[in-house]
């Protein structure tokens, strides 16, 4: 009775230096890692949200692009660094679900080494072919395929465009040659090139290169038309049952202290439900959505459980 009397006093105690360090906190920049590169559709948003948070938090907030190995030099960068609030990283489809299936010997545990601090956002691919290409529409590009199989390729510079790549082809009947990149606008790139067949692409990189005719958009991952380029079909509509959304969200160190997370989702989702965040992103084909960090944490798990098995329905190996 009397050890559990003095424990139940002492627990108080416990707590204040936890909070003493939460209510000093930040006291110096905060450092948000991007593991893909500039110009990705992770670091678009990023730079967008990194402004107003750093007004929230009285501190600025600065963007590290670490890109590599498909995200995982990055994310593990961050999972090392000191649990004080001050490092936080962008975990995302690729990095924080696919690569725990495509990638053997995964340096880092999106769940175990990571303490959620909430849900950013979420958007859609678009599917482009060089604007030179005789694919007008999916169907085309589908039936081209069939002509000449194996030829084809389709680039990815992450987890998120080869399990829409991959999932096309098997869904379509089809054999197609993936061709890895460093990142998106990279892979990007050589399509406008002409010296890639097709690739699925983020908003940001890909309308302005549609509007200016140099690819030709062909379908969005959505299951449904997107509300900001209802021109382009879904893929569905030729593939009933196609649809992804690829979504991001925001993690520190495991261990960073709870009311240091308590106050980082409140800044962020307070930035997430302001009108002029969320008009700004929307043009850029993203949908904000605040939510609580244990939403994040119960949505990630389940992501990693669906797309394992979309990976292994694919025919995506790990390695």
């Amino acid at each position: 009775m009397a050890f559990s009397r003095r424990v139940a006093l002492a627990a108080p105690a416990l707590l204040l230096p936890s909070l003493a360090r939460a209510q000093g906190w930040p006291d110096r920049p905060i450092r948000l890692v991007v593991a893909f590169p500039a110009g990705s559709v992770t670091d678009t948003l990023m730079r967008h949200l990194a402004e107003p948070l750093g007004r929230e938090l009285g501190q600025p907030v600065i963007v590290d692009n670490r890109p590599g190995g498909n995200g995982v030099v990055g994310t593990e960068s961050a999972a090392r660094s000191p649990a004080d609030g001050h490092t936080w990283c962008v975990v995302s489809v690729t990095n924080g679900a696919l690569n725990t299936y495509t990638v053997p010997r995964l340096p880092y545990d999106p769940l175990k080494d990571f303490t959620p601090i909430g849900f950013i956002a979420e958007t859609a691919y678009i599917l482009v072919v060089p604007a030179a290409s005789p694919a007008k529409d999916l169907a085309g590009l589908i039936a081209l395929a069939k002509q000449r199989p194996g030829q084809l390729t389709y680039s990815h510079g992450n987890s998120s465009a080869l399990i829409a790549s991959a999932t096309l082809a098997r869904m379509g009947g089809v054999e197609m040659t993936a061709v890895p990149y460093r990142g998106g606008p990279e892979a990007l790139t050589d399509v406008i090139a002409g010296r890639i067949d097709s690739t699925w692409t983020d908003f940001p990189a890909g309308m302005p290169q549609i509007r200016e005719g140099k690819v030709r958009a062909l379908a969005v991952t959505l299951p449904q038309r997107f509300p900001l380029a209802p021109e382009i079909p879904s893929a569905a509509e030729t593939l009933p049952g196609y649809g992804f959304t690829f979504w991001f969200g925001m993690s520190a160190p495991a261990g960073t202290p709870a009311p240091v997370v308590a106050r980082a989702n409140a800044a962020m989702n307070k930035v997430l439900a302001s009108p002029e965040f969320a008009d700004r992103v929307a043009r850029l084909g993203y949908v904000p959505r605040p939510t609580e960090p244990e939403w994040f944490r119960s949505f990630l798990r389940d992501q990693i459980k669906e797309l394992t098995q979309r990976a292994k329905e694919a025919g995506i190996e790990p390695g």
